[in-house]
């Protein structure tokens, strides 16, 4: 009997989040897309689903003593799935790198650079005697013992050590002694320390005596001799010196307390200033306390080493007339100039062992290259990438590895992805496909999806209204399908026009120079007030070093009476306020919610407290929180879940015994408003509850404007961490929806990640209710329906990093696309206006 082998990974019964127990065949060996909503049950499919059970499966078969060794993904709730491959996931928001990181340790090219420089290199002996690259060099390295890496001058005949690959590793030996890797220095900055010199210490003249734990500092200054209740301006110098440089030492002081008692000690400890903002900065732990206390310093080039990270002595060794950290500064399509010229300065017998070398740094960088990441440095900080750049670089790791019978899952791949980009990543797919592997992408990119072998399409709406599979079938099929949602943008048929809002405008516009600041080098841009102003441009074009790096710290600046950015030498506006709204997510655990994160939940508590029967029992606003021990189930402290570890097996996530996932004590679930426990409330969708508080204001309003934004699905227990970017920039905007904003300026960027192409129609609407409102809207975006539907768009280009930083066009889209300009991003959106029809739109 011949054996056949399986074509699909057969899911049945799946219920993970909101999926309506789904039974769905995902093709083998094929480019798989899944679309659908945002909240509709993408993600729980293919990451919940299938990632979840093919690495957890991959993981069964290691040892007990590995597995007990390997967080393990909790077991999915599916029914049944058979003929699934071990599964890697590339995530839609990569970690951010630590500052150690570069884009050549992180692609681990660099690792092959510093090895092509110990074997290749041309040395010099500890006299000064250049030593030109040779065979018994390069076989130096690899002798045993006491021998390995011992060479002789042939001029002074010296022994000394070649210099080996990991003396060239900046995070090792290799390390600047002054920075020790970093390329930076962090000095404190003399002018952040004091606050206001027209204060007293009393009122907080000291901006590092209001770090946690340092607000008493001024009564301790009293006890030296210092007057705390005039002006800092005017003390002697003397007492000032005793501010800003007293000696650290312990001193018994009497604190005066709010009852009108005194607090007495004897060793409480003086720190000045100064020391205040050091000793701060040993103790603290969050990222939110680490930022307030970076705030008082300056980072700058390490004198030392030049920002090259590496120790200065390693730079006398050159490799095809380039020391290290000339070739480090390179960009990723530079290397291959090197390589030739590396190849041309050895002699002939090395020749072999540079193209055994080359090669595999060539297999390293193609990968990188073919994803668009030409434009890089090897030196570039990896903690200044963009989501779209950091997920590149993770799956160029992984398509070096040539591996076979994989499945691959990649959620949200196009983000931060230029059009031109979007079409290097569908190749990539291709040779993952071509390799023997299975590709799944959750994706809302139009131009990816309609490139899929086949398209599973989630829906139809979202949260509890989608969790089914509405349709399936090659792109050709849901074209056809009047049940899809995607088939009308894959064939050009949807409606992206947005009504326009017409704005009543009475501010002249915001005009920005930068003279130089990375690839960006004499631009000058003119935002208009009062209108929605997209700007695109090629990933690395210096999209955010001119809006968020520039633009909005010199508002910022100006509205808080401080120096403009060094880079804007230009800078004239109306605008007197900036908010800027990423899509990071809302909170950081599961104890953020929808409802904790509005007033929501404290108006509940409140309403809650008030009633009757709460009074009675003596229950306060605390006990309707399950953040508080009062309200909160103790045996799960009101997560709703507890987490079972059970040795090398996955920990087991299972839902509370005591509580049943509700998170509150049974007794304050007894209390009832209007027949629904604050349990009830919680499980209520936005649109459910309008219902319900219809007669309650200060409820109702904050769930109107959920509604307004397009998030009316969403549960009012929801977790915020669970959120899309998209959503939750949305529900960053809530707070801003109610008022005048005719001074402020909006600033997004890339608003419509995690958002289907309907959803954009959404979020446009958002952006139109500000405009009405007065406010000024800036989005750089890649998203070409946003662009579409801007009033005005600033292209930069014309590709990235060095090739970028120029602007290639400025205006009225609609009129951009008929003119003569040259850019790469209108060259898109010239098509995009094609397939949708929109050449004759007035």
């Amino acid at each position: 009997m011949e054996n056949k082998a399986p074509e699909f990974i057969e899911v049945r019964g799946g219920n993970i989040n909101n999926l309506k127990n789904i039974d769905v065949n995902i093709p083998l060996h094929k480019f798989v897309a899944i679309s659908g909503p945002s909240g509709s049950g993408k993600s729980s499919l293919a990451m919940g689903i299938l990632y979840a059970e093919g690495s957890r499966r991959y993981l069964d078969a290691l040892s007990t003593y590995t597995r007990r060794r390997i967080h393990q993904n909790k077991q999915s709730q599916v029914h049944e799935i058979r003929h699934i491959p071990s599964a890697i996931a590339l995530r839609q928001r990569p970690t951010v790198p630590s500052e150690r990181s570069t884009v050549g340790s992180m692609s681990e090219a660099f690792n092959v650079v510093r090895l092509i420089f110990s074997r290749l290199g041309s040395t010099v002996c500890p006299n000064g005697h250049k030593i030109s690259p040779s065979l018994e060099i390069a076989h130096a390295m690899d002798l045993a013992g006491d021998k390995m890496g011992i060479i002789s001058c042939p001029i002074c005949h010296i022994e000394f050590m070649a210099k080996s690959a990991e003396d060239f590793a900046f995070n090792s030996a290799g390390a600047c002694p002054q920075c020790h890797g970093t390329g930076q220095i962090q000095e404190l900055d003399p002018s952040k320390i004091i606050a206001d010199e027209n204060l007293s210490l009393a009122d907080g003249a000291i901006a590092s005596w209001r770090l946690p734990g340092r607000n008493f500092m001024p009564t301790v200054a009293a006890k030296l001799g210092v007057r705390i209740d005039v002006p800092f301006k005017d003390l002697t110098d003397k007492e000032k010196d005793i501010v800003l440089h007293g000696k650290k030492q312990k001193l018994a002081v009497d604190f005066p307390t709010s009852t009108g008692r005194v607090f007495s000690t004897e060793n409480t400890l003086y720190e000045n200033a100064y020391e205040a903002v050091y000793a701060s900065q040993k103790s603290v732990k969050s990222d939110r306390a680490v930022a307030k206390i970076n705030s008082f310093f300056h980072f700058s080039q390490c004198p030392h080493c030049h920002g090259t990270r590496l120790n200065p002595e390693l730079l006398t060794q050159i490799t095809g007339g380039f020391n290290i950290a000339q070739v480090n500064d390179l960009t990723l399509s530079a290397l291959a100039d090197w390589e030739e010229k590396t190849k041309a300065s050895l002699p002939s017998e090395m020749l072999n062992m540079a193209t055994l070398l080359f090669k595999n740094l060539s297999d390293t960088v193609q990968p990188l290259l073919d994803l668009g990441l030409d434009y890089l440095t090897l030196s570039r900080n990896g903690n200044t990438l963009s989501t779209g750049e950091l997920q590149r670089i993770q799956l160029a790791r992984t398509l070096r590895t040539e591996t076979t019978g994989v499945l691959y899952v990649l959620d949200e791949p196009s983000i931060g992805l230029h059009p031109d980009n979007v079409e290097g990543l569908i190749r990539i797919f291709r040779q993952l496909i071509s390799q023997g592997n299975s590709l799944v992408v959750v994706d809302h990119e139009v131009n990816i999806i309609s490139h899929a072998d086949w398209i599973i399409e989630m829906g139809p709406q979202a949260g509890d209204k989608g969790g089914y599979v509405i349709a399936q079938g090659t792109p050709a099929d849901l074209m056809n399908n009047q049940h899809s949602l995607i088939g009308p943008y894959i064939s050009g048929q949807a409606d992206i026009m947005h009504t326009k809002i017409s704005s009543k405008k009475t501010m002249k516009p915001t005009d920005l120079h930068v003279s130089k600041f990375f690839n960006l080098n004499d631009v000058t841009v003119s935002i208009p007030s009062q209108e929605i102003t997209s700007i695109s441009g090629f990933s690395g074009a210096g999209k955010t070093s001119l809006i968020l790096e520039s633009l909005v710290p010199a508002i910022l600046a100006q509205k808080n009476k401080e120096k403009l950015p060094t880079q804007v030498t230009t800078f004239d506006t109306p605008i007197k306020d900036v908010v800027s709204i990423d899509a990071k997510p809302v909170g950081k655990n599961t104890r953020s919610t929808l409802a904790t994160y509005t007033s929501i939940m404290t108006n509940l508590r409140k309403l809650y407290a008030s009633l009757p029967q709460s009074i009675s029992a003596g229950y306060g606003i605390s006990y309707f929180s399950y953040n508080n021990k009062e309200g909160a189930c103790a045996n799960c402290g009101g997560q709703g879940t507890i987490t079972l570890d059970i040795q090398y097996l996955p920990d087991m996530e299972e839902t509370c015994p005591v509580c049943d996932g509700t998170r509150y004590k049974k007794e304050i679930q007894k209390i009832t408003w209007n027949g629904y426990s604050i349990v009830d409330i919680l499980n209520l969708s936005v649109d459910d509850a309008i219902k319900v508080f219809a007669d309650t204001p200060s409820i109702l309003k904050d769930l109107q404007t959920l509604k307004e934004i397009g998030l009316a699905y969403l549960h009012l227990g929801e977790s915020t961490p669970s959120l899309s970017g998209g959503e939750a920039q949305r529900l960053k905007l809530a707070q801003y929806l109610n008022r005048n904003r005719l001074h402020t300026m909006f600033v997004f960027d890339e608003p419509s990640i995690g958002l289907h192409p309907r959803d954009v129609q959404v979020l446009l609407d958002v952006m139109n209710q500000l405009k009405q409102r007065g406010a000024t809207v800036v989005i750089i975006t890649h998203d070409l329906d946003i662009m579409t539907n801007s009033d005005y768009l600033i292209d930069l280009g014309p590709r990235g990093g060095n090739r970028g930083g120029r602007i290639m066009a400025a205006g009225n889209p609609h009129e951009l696309v008929t003119s003569k300009i040259e850019s790469l991003t209108l060259d898109y959106l010239r098509k995009h206006f094609e397939t949708f029809g929109l050449n004759d739109y007035e």
